[in-house]
């Protein structure tokens, strides 16, 4: 006879399992979803065909961008939606990469166009990887991790009300990457809002300097950096200016208690 502890245990990994049916499916979904967008382009001829991939270095993304800003004048929305759709598929599955795309858009379209591109796909793609990270990532920690996770959700509660400030910054600097954040958040307890906000703010400083980059995408070299010293110190500066709210309150706080 099974005990109540071996049932919990047994619904839970029916629920892990069907959990990972899930994120396999939406995976699946959202390479069929991608196809249907390559499917739309204009015909290519053989040695374009070759290029139509998502960059991972900066010899693609400048190959990519010779063959899509052939067509981007008759196809602008095919060409859009492409980059759009890749941008948030690499984010949603937390793979590597979306920083060619960052600069691949800079080349493609004007500046404002590509950062609120760049901004927004950003945002949308980090929240659907915390949502698949809150349906199965989350669920494998209180599992494997039970006193961990209470720990981190302890200290997300103690900072709930500069949540926002510390994602800002989170995306702002480069201690920790966006994949890192966007699995664990929802794992930490950080709340889909805030989280999200975060995230469309924050990525936009290191966004400028990528799409800035981009405007130059054919000068720069495979040993290039898209983030010269300069912007690295402008960074810094947003990334302090991000907490000040957090520690202008705490002296008020102080103040009036």
């Amino acid at each position: 006879m099974m005990t109540g502890r071996s049932q919990a245990e047994g619904l839970l990994n029916i629920s892990t399992r069907t959990a990972v049916i899930s994120v396999a499916v939406i995976f699946l979904s959202s390479i069929f979803a991608l196809s249907l967008v390559y499917s739309s382009f204009p015909k290519l001829k053989p040695d374009e065909k070759q290029h139509i991939k998502i960059p991972w270095n900066i010899e693609d993304a400048k190959s990519l961008s010779l063959v899509l800003n052939q067509y981007k004048k008759d196809h602008y929305y095919s060409v859009l939606s492409g980059v759009f759709l890749s941008y948030v598929f690499l984010q949603t599955f937390a793979i590597p990469g979306s920083l060619f795309l960052s600069i691949l858009s800079g080349f493609l379209f004007n500046f404002y166009t590509a950062l609120v591109l760049v901004c927004t796909c950003s945002a949308l793609g980090a929240s659907l990887c915390f949502l698949l990270s809150q349906l199965l990532g989350r669920r494998l920690i209180w599992i494997y991790f039970p006193e961990k996770a209470k720990e981190w959700a302890m200290v997300v509660d103690k900072h709930k009300e500069n949540l926002l400030n510390y994602i800002i910054f989170l995306r702002v600097t480069p201690f920790l990457p966006n994949w890192f954040i966007n699995l664990t958040a929802p794992v930490i307890g950080v709340p889909l809002v805030p989280f999200a906000l975060g995230t469309f703010l924050g990525v936009a400083p290191p966004s400028f300097v990528a799409i800035q980059a981009g405007q130059t995408l054919h000068d720069m070299s495979a040993n290039d950096s898209a983030f010269s010293w300069t912007s690295i110190f402008w960074l810094g500066v947003f990334a302090v200016v991000s907490l000040v709210p957090i520690f202008l309150k705490k002296q008020l706080k102080e103040k009036f208690q």
